[in-house]
């Protein structure tokens, strides 16, 4: 067997994108070691994420729970009710009740003040040289989200660091340093949460989703462990992947001008603009499976127990679906971006990050008549599945 991909090889960080055309070229359906598999053609990965043969439930994965502390330590507790990570009936449960707060109406509704804290951001940052992650990619999301989910201004930074300790657990390698970091967080955040529940109960409710889980009927209702490992999987998902819709999508219209002076001069094209950079350049790297019964990709079988992994930001570059995939085309409608998943597991959110991202994008092109990027070397994340800028240097004229 010849193994095309390492994750520690310096060429795919380098360049990722050309990293996975080579992959796909030579492999597409790749297996790395025993059980595990690759994917990087469109077609395959979407075939993946629809499949009744695929499952999310790695938590009952035996090799994946020990390599995060064991089923019984405290990461582990709070991931195994993830909605994200639930299958059939227990998922379609969880799913039913916490979309009430992400409908396209409720969502709507959010609208004026997501454009309140925009506009209050971009007031703070005025004009010349900003961090865009520092100074609005970052605090906006991290404000909607906690006003979503019922979070206290004045504590949704600790939710943040907690949240981002547990968000490691979904990475394919978990090293001991985070692993234990991961451990200590889920305590601390889930003590903070009963603490919040047990204040609020006997007060009117309100509309957001810490209220919604809270009074929900008896037939539907969900345990204290399901409220808080939901809350804080939400929390984490509701921002990072903002945030890095945001970042690299700002970068990629600053690398291709006339993208981003397109939609400067026809801020009709915002709506499929979000999603064609959600292509481009997706927040969410990654989404893998467990094959519950033997599957076929491109003429080979995968056997049953599999782990099979599809590459989003791969799909989204695949030339068989998207012609000139390296061009950022705002008019770009078909195929529908896997940015947000698809089939069972199609993000519930991705109303509302479509709606922030938006909204950033027309005020900053509205405020500013020159943008401009102040450097190229610019540092990630380290998150291997959420693919996202720590700083964004911009000089900003109005």
């Amino acid at each position: 067997m010849s193994v095309l991909y390492d994750p520690n090889d310096p060429a795919l960080a380098a360049d990722r994108f050309a990293y996975y055309k080579r992959l796909r070229e030579a492999d597409p359906v790749h297996e790395i070691a025993a059980g595990y598999w690759l994917l990087t053609r469109y077609d395959d990965v979407e075939a993946l994420l629809r499949s009744p043969h695929s499952s999310s439930a790695f938590p009952k994965d035996p090799g994946w729970a020990m390599s995060r502390g064991g089923p019984t330590c405290p990461a582990m507790r709070s991931v195994s009710k993830w909605l994200l990570l639930q299958d059939g009936a227990e998922h379609r449960r969880l799913r039913k009740l916490i979309a009430r707060v992400f409908t396209p109406r409720y969502i709507d509704r959010l609208r004026p003040r997501i454009g309140e804290i925009v506009d209050g951001l971009l007031d703070s940052m005025g004009e010349g040289e900003v961090d865009l992650i520092r100074d609005l990619a970052l605090p906006m999301p991290v404000a909607v989200v906690g006003e979503l989910l019922g979070i206290p201004v004045e504590d949704r930074a600790r939710c943040r660091d907690w949240t981002d300790k547990v968000g490691y657990i979904l990475d394919p390698d978990v090293t001991p340093r985070r692993r234990i970091a991961m451990n200590k967080a889920e305590p601390e955040f889930r003590a903070y949460l009963l603490d919040l529940m047990a204040s609020r109960r006997g007060a009117d409710p309100d509309h957001d989703l810490l209220s919604v889980l809270m009074t929900a009927e008896d037939d539907e209702q969900l345990t204290e462990e399901e409220v808080v490992a939901n809350i804080l999987l939400i929390f984490n998902a509701g921002h990072e992947t903002t945030v890095n819709l945001i970042g690299n999508g700002m970068l990629a219209l600053l690398r291709q001008p006339e993208a981003l002076e397109a939609l400067r001069a026809d801020p009709g094209l915002m709506a499929t603009a979000v999603d064609e950079l959600s292509r481009f350049d997706p927040p969410v790297t990654l989404s893998s499976r467990i094959a519950t019964a033997e599957m076929e990709f491109g003429g080979k079988v995968i056997p049953p127990g599999s782990h099979v992994i599809g590459f989003l930001d791969a799909a989204g570059r695949d030339p068989e679906r998207y012609p000139d995939p390296d061009r950022l085309d705002l008019s770009r409608t078909e195929p529908r971006t896997l940015a947000f998943s698809a089939g069972p597991h199609f993000c519930l959110g991705a109303v509302l990050g479509r709606l922030e991202a938006a909204t950033v994008f027309s005020k900053l092109l509205e405020r500013y008549t020159k943008i401009e990027l102040l450097r190229e070397d610019l540092p990630v994340n380290s998150h291997f599945n959420l693919h996202g800028l720590l700083e964004l240097p911009l000089r900003l004229s109005r």
